[in-house]
């Protein structure tokens, strides 16, 4: 069969090895690109205004971003399960294991209530807590690929991505305060006192939770720390080098495309042995961040 190329990864044409790969769109992988991969892509709910959505089947990124902007109050939820075992039944038709890989447990209740669902399925079931999310989360579906293409069960999937799940980091600066004091994260106090000072607080995902790393005074500065933070990580961490060799890099950002294109342009730079990418990220960060974040992230490169 002919190798097939994506994204620095190989993978044989055909079904992956009778082990059907999913994840949730909190990858960031379209449904386009999910056909495009073989894989399935669980849509993720929203609740817009009273309405429910779900992301890339009736919810595009800008009529989010619309809606997002104009106020209206948006709320995130889990999966229903039934679409979920639905999603894994389907596969299964075709396939003789699931490896499902949902968004971290430690920001969201997901991966917990497929783990009992899976409970139904004879060991056909691989729910992954992997402890990533966006960009990550999208590198372990293809690390999920390429294992799958080399044979291994689904078990040993799963147990090969838990064990590297921590190996990533995100660090994310955020435009404005709106958002995080919409979702409780900031105290009004704290978001006007941010406002006036314009602050752009430095997050980071590390594994199970998003938290403050630090704050800058301007987009130049809060891009600095977060490129100088991934750096030590790659070293540090990782055990790559200071020019990027070792890992994978990526920008991801909310809405401001053309921003995020100026960034990864500046990545590479920094670390010119690696070729960083663009990715939308997830709406379920992004609702909570609002738009006009960036993000940079990075991943261990694994030996399977």
């Amino acid at each position: 069969m002919a190798l097939v190329s994506f994204n620095g990864i190989f993978q044989r044409g055909g079904p992956l090895s009778k082990i059907a790969i999913i994840t949730d769109s909190n990858s960031g992988i379209t449904q386009d690109h999910a056909k495009k991969l073989g894989i399935s892509v669980l849509p993720m709910p929203f609740t817009i205004d009273g309405e429910d959505y779900f992301e890339d089947i009736n919810l595009t990124q800008d009529e989010f971003y619309a809606k997002l902007m104009n106020d209206s109050k948006v709320m995130t939820s889990q999966p229903n399960p039934e679409d979920v075992t639905a999603c894994w039944d389907e596969a299964l038709k075709s396939y003789d294991e699931v490896v499902y890989i949902p968004m971290s447990s430690g920001l969201s209740g997901s991966t917990q209530t497929a783990t009992v669902l899976s409970e139904d399925y004879d060991g056909k079931v691989h729910v992954v807590d992997n402890r990533r999310i966006s960009v990550t989360q999208l590198q372990s579906v293809y690390d999920a690929m390429q294992m799958a293409s080399m044979g291994y069960s689904g078990e040993r999937i799963k147990k090969r991505l838990e064990a590297d799940s921590l190996n990533s980091s995100i660090y994310i600066m955020v435009d404005t305060l709106k958002y995080l004091r919409a979702g409780g994260r900031l105290t009004p106090a704290v978001a006007a006192l941010g406002t006036i000072l314009k602050i752009k607080p430095v997050l980071q995902i590390q594994g199970d939770k998003l938290d403050t790393f630090s704050l800058a005074r301007t987009h130049a500065q809060a891009k600095t720390i977060m490129m100088n933070q991934i750096a030590k990580d790659i070293i540090g961490r990782f055990g790559g080098s200071a020019s990027g060799k070792g890992v994978r890099l990526y920008v991801a950002y909310s809405y401001d495309r053309e921003a995020a294109e100026v960034f990864t342009d500046e990545v590479k730079q920094h670390f010119p042995d690696t070729e960083p990418q663009a990715y939308a990220l997830s709406l379920s960060v992004s609702c909570h961040i609002g738009p006009g974040s960036i993000a940079i992230a990075c991943s261990k490169i694994e030996s399977y």
